[in-house]
């Protein structure tokens, strides 16, 4: 990619998913840029309800010539202290994140951090080495920090005493915490367990280690976090520490694993035992990691978490649940292209169970609500889902049932109308939209104010339409002829009279004739994207060829045409800032796999593509999009990127449906067909 830029240890972020849809989260340098990074955040009604319990950590060495400190914070107004901190040699997130630190007598701490999905405990750990490696990003002994050994070298003889001293807060993960009186110092002691309840109505904070804990309660005031500063929020937080653990590291690795209570194991009672858990927890997540095939699948099972009685798909880290829309796009990508049918058939299952008048939510509330039926779109996308699903012909016939009957009573809602003034029109095509509504997936919303509102009949709700009636007319034949009627009506009424691409949406307002002809990428769906396409020939490739040529980027399709009147594009500043860009030229990778598609599918001769056209595809947008695995979210791909070059990620650094599309594009461009079925 052209106008590079360099990517600094403060932007690359990662990420450990405990598959309830609590996490610890935090950047390669170490500091906390982000409300949202924590070392133990916890989902209290999975996979909402999401607390930050444990925020953070002090921590230092002693010896008998030094002491040392391990870790740095960012202070109010620009700090960053201690000044003298161990300097970072490497860090490496493969298998778990991993920092080596060098202290000033030459040795190395080797910290690590990682999150235990069978026991959905965050499990830390140091060591001491008497050598580094050189400096770089990862270790040449990288393979050997995979090892958790019950005792350190025997040889070193030098005392080194580890203190750490957590940093808590116990508040919902979108706030901020605070010096005041009412936060609970108290420690229950148990062996080797320490626990904490700053708060009646938050879960308790539990500890266990094989370090010595010393009552010691204090106030660390005027935490900057540079991340929120620049999305233009409250950006200073003060968090509490109970206490401090010491650790003879010179003897043993140190050991401290945290979780949510009422978590507690009554064998961990001594050193000993809390070092043997914690190796055995290792060695079970690095074998269930080993079993995915490469780094992206592996960062696909973050996604997949908890909800009620089955599953559902997190949208994205860190601010993100469950939404509907993007659920149903992601999963085809995140499960069905890699196989896992049995949680996918969970998930559609899952969300049956909340279908009203044809609709399903595209999100429920953190605080446990009444789900939000405010799209549009997110029922026709489960529709395509579970096409792809049954596709893959393993369905025992219960769920083809239940699907194809959740496919029918969507159908049946749609065409006789439903929330939001959502119906089949006279000509067949699909009407929707109120005032002060967004229902499409251009849904920002600030206040009363609808950035992009699409009242009327935007073009890829069309091409969702016509694509649930054919997958529906495959076992009712009236649906069939619903769907060609719709399809007669989008071909006369969306191409542009001089045959240069489609409408964003006709019918604008619901006035008959209006029409909005700014170029923006929702057309791409009437070519890809989509199991049937709604367009071909000619009026195809113009369609690819203007998307190509105003609204395509390494990183994504541009949202809007910088030649259309209020393109924005930078993403950045206050939330009215981000709104007003959100779809406004700001570029979106997830876009990328319905564009590929379309754009292969143009070139495709006799059921066959090209060679020569997959490799360019795979240069041009494929390639960048993999480098994105590690200049944003580490092993992720972000929610969308500026639509100007040089391309500054944005949004939420791990999204759901970003890296799905990126899945679906390798199994397209890997397969050399536009229409390969899920893999079973």
């Amino acid at each position: 990619m052209s106008d590079a830029r360099d990517i600094d240890a403060d932007e690359r972020e990662w990420l450990e998913a405990d598959g309830c849809g609590g996490f610890a989260s935090g950047s390669a340098s170490g500091l906390l840029t982000r409300r949202y990074h924590a070392l133990l955040l916890a989902a209290v009604r999975p996979p909402a309800g999401r607390m930050v319990l444990a925020n953070g950590m002090q921590a230092w060495v002693e010896t008998a010539g030094f002491r040392q400190a391990l870790t740095r914070h960012r202070y109010v107004p620009d700090v960053t202290a201690p000044a003298d901190a161990a300097p970072c040699l490497s860090f490496n997130p493969d298998p778990w994140p991993t920092w080596r630190l060098r202290l000033k007598d030459g040795r190395i701490v080797r910290m690590e951090c990682l999150v235990s999905k069978a026991d959905r405990w965050t499990i830390l750990r140091w060591t001491l080495d008497e050598a580094g490696a050189p400096d770089g990003r990862q270790a040449p002994e990288a393979a050997q920090a995979r090892d958790w050994p019950l005792t350190a070298d025997a040889a070193m003889a030098d005392q080194v005493i580890l203190h750490v001293r957590p940093l808590l807060s116990g508040r919902d993960y979108h706030a901020l915490h605070h010096e005041n009186p009412a936060f609970d110092f108290t420690a229950r002691v148990e062996g080797q367990c320490v626990r904490w309840q700053p708060y009646t109505d938050v879960p308790a904070i539990v500890a266990h280690s094989n370090g010595r804990y010393t009552h010691e309660p204090d106030w660390y005031r005027n935490f900057l976090y540079i991340r929120e500063r620049e999305r233009g929020l409250d950006a200073v937080e003060d968090l509490a520490t109970p206490g401090v653990f010491s650790f003879p590291l010179h003897a043993s690795p140190a050991i401290m694993l945290l979780a949510a209570g009422p978590s507690a194991s009554p064998a961990m009672t001594t050193p000993d035992t809390v070092l043997q858990h914690a190796a055995r927890s290792a060695q079970v997540e690095r074998q269930r990691r080993a079993a995915f095939p490469d780094r992206l699948r592996r960062s696909a099972d973050a996604y997949v978490v908890a909800r009620a009685r089955g599953l559902t798909l997190v949208a994205g880290y860190p601010w993100f649940t469950d939404w509907g829309r993007d659920t149903f796009i992601a999963m085809r990508g995140l499960l069905l292209t890699t196989g896992r049918l049995d949680e996918a058939r969970a998930i559609l299952l899952e969300w049956t169970r909340h279908l009203s008048d044809g609709m399903l939510p595209n999100r429920f509330p953190d605080d446990g609500g009444e789900p939000a039926y405010n799209a549009v779109d997110a029922s026709l996308w489960f529709v395509i889902a579970a096409h792809d699903y049954l596709a893959a012909g393993h369905g025992d016939p219960a769920t083809v049932a239940a699907l194809r009957e959740t496919i029918d009573r969507i159908v049946a809602g749609y065409a006789g109308g439903t929330r939001h003034g959502i119906a089949a029109d006279d000509d067949g095509l699909l009407r929707a939209g109120s005032p002060g509504m967004q229902l499409t997936w251009m849904d920002a919303k600030l206040g009363d104010w609808v950035v992009t509102p699409r009242i009327g009949k935007p073009v890829e709700v069309q091409a969702l339409w016509i694509n649930a009636l054919r997958i529906a007319g495959e076992w009712n034949a009236a649906c069939l002829a619903r769907a060609g009627r719709a399809q007669a009506a989008f071909a006369r009424r969306f191409p542009k009279p001089d045959g240069s691409g489609l409408y964003d949406v006709v019918d604008v307002d619901h006035v008959p004739g209006r029409v909005d002809g700014r170029i923006r990428p929702n057309q791409i769906f009437a070519v890809g994207g989509l199991p049937h396409p709604v367009i071909d020939g000619a009026l195809a490739r113009a369609v690819v060829d203007q998307v190509e040529r105003e609204l395509s980027t390494p990183l994504g399709l541009r949202t809007l045409a910088p030649g259309e009147p209020g393109y924005a594009g930078r993403y950045g500043g206050t939330p009215a800032q981000r709104d007003g860009a959100y779809h406004q030229g700001t570029a979106w990778p997830w876009l990328l796999g319905p564009f590929v598609q379309a754009w292969l599918r143009v070139r495709q001769q006799a059921g066959a593509l090209d060679g020569a056209a997959r490799r360019e595809a795979r240069a041009r947008w494929l390639d960048p999009l993999l480098r994105n695995l590690d200049e944003a979210g580490l092993g992720h791909i972000s929610e969308v990127a500026d639509g100007d070059l040089p391309q500054r990620c944005g949004g939420a650094p791990f999204q759901a449906w970003s890296l799905g599309e990126c899945l679906r594009m390798i199994d397209m461009l890997e397969s050399g067909t536009t229409m390969a079925a899920p893999k079973g």
